[in-house]
């Protein structure tokens, strides 16, 4: 009798426990797009997928991470604001968008993941040789608003062209990633502003060339939503140290990275990655967690000249420091 009971109070501890355990768990929504300049999202996902979670194996056993996957950062932003996305990789220009929009107060900078790997590129013989030739042309981007977007939107005023949203001296497109190769090669764009690895796979299959390649520039920073730094700050700095740890990673194991890459790719795509392409697509990215001061101030600048950012675009709130 006294045995029973025994195991009867124990049985009840355990439950208690595994109880109270799940009532701690912590699930994670952490986004990312299927880019090589995502490509911190796009391994751990992968890792993720394989039951070897680097974010997991950093943040203890009570915590989920539930990946989610977007075509181009608007759309991140707009999950972010409806509360369905605590994480992410993203673009600068749709960060700072929805930084400015929420007037401060949702969108927090972790830090940073990649720098440069986007290009303007023609078809081999296009005519286009200077920026004057694209007028009354045609160009693609990934998504009104996004990153590309507002680059090729800004420079194109630059070079004093008048651009709208819906036409102008020169015709911005949003168009998918996926879906830019068949207009270029069929005539339908006459160019495209895009971000690796399109880049390389419009320079392979449709016989592109590079008018344009955008170095200084941040692609990919890692962000909050404000909500969920309050609640769980000491998590987020466990986050942006795994983060950092990653990055360091893939720089000194290269081909393991694009290996876990190109999977993951496949997985999120259905679309098979040569391994050569994303090497060469590897080289144009900077892969780094700085986030320097002179790349945000063109960065708003760019936005306000592409006509997204108005109004104030106050930056002191815009970096989180953990």
């Amino acid at each position: 009798m006294k045995t029973k009971l025994v195991l009867l109070l124990t049985s009840v501890i355990c439950l208690f426990a595994q109880t109270g355990m799940s009532q701690d768990k912590v699930v994670i929504r952490f986004g990312h797009f299927p880019n090589i300049t995502h490509a911190q999202g796009v391994v751990a996902h992968a890792l993720t997928r394989q039951g070897k979670g680097w974010f997991e194996q950093r943040l203890g056993p009570n915590v989920e991470i539930q990946w989610f996957t977007y075509n181009a950062g608007p759309s991140a932003m707009e999950a972010m604001f409806a509360g369905s996305l605590d994480l992410t990789y993203v673009g600068q220009g749709p960060a700072l968008n929805a930084h400015f929009k929420s007037n401060g107060e949702e969108i927090r900078v972790l830090a940073g993941a990649a720098n440069a790997g986007a290009a303007l590129v023609v078809k081999q013989g296009s005519p286009i040789k200077t920026a004057a030739d694209f007028r009354g042309k045609k160009i693609a981007t990934p998504q009104l608003g996004n990153t590309q977007d507002i680059s090729c939107r800004a420079w194109l005023k630059a070079q004093g062209f008048k651009v709208t949203q819906t036409g102008g001296d020169v015709i911005v497109l949003p168009t998918n990633n996926p879906d830019q190769l068949a207009l270029l090669q069929n005539g339908g764009v006459d160019g495209v502003w895009t971000v690796e690895p399109w880049v390389t796979r419009l320079e392979r299959e449709a016989k592109a060339r590079v008018f344009l390649e955008d170095k200084d520039i941040i692609t990919t920073w890692l962000v909050s939503s404000n909500k969920f730094l309050r609640g769980q700050r000491d998590l987020v700095k466990k986050i942006v140290a795994a983060n950092a740890e990653l990055t360091d990673w893939m720089q000194k194991n290269t081909d393991e990275a694009q290996k876990l890459l190109i999977a993951e790719l496949k997985e999120e795509t259905r679309t098979t990655f040569d391994s050569d392409a994303v090497a060469q697509a590897w080289k144009r990215i900077k892969f780094t967690t700085a986030v320097p001061a002179e790349l945000i101030t063109k960065a708003v600048q760019d936005g306000k000249d592409a006509g997204f950012l108005k109004g104030n675009t106050d930056t002191s709130r815009l970096m989180e420091t953990l």
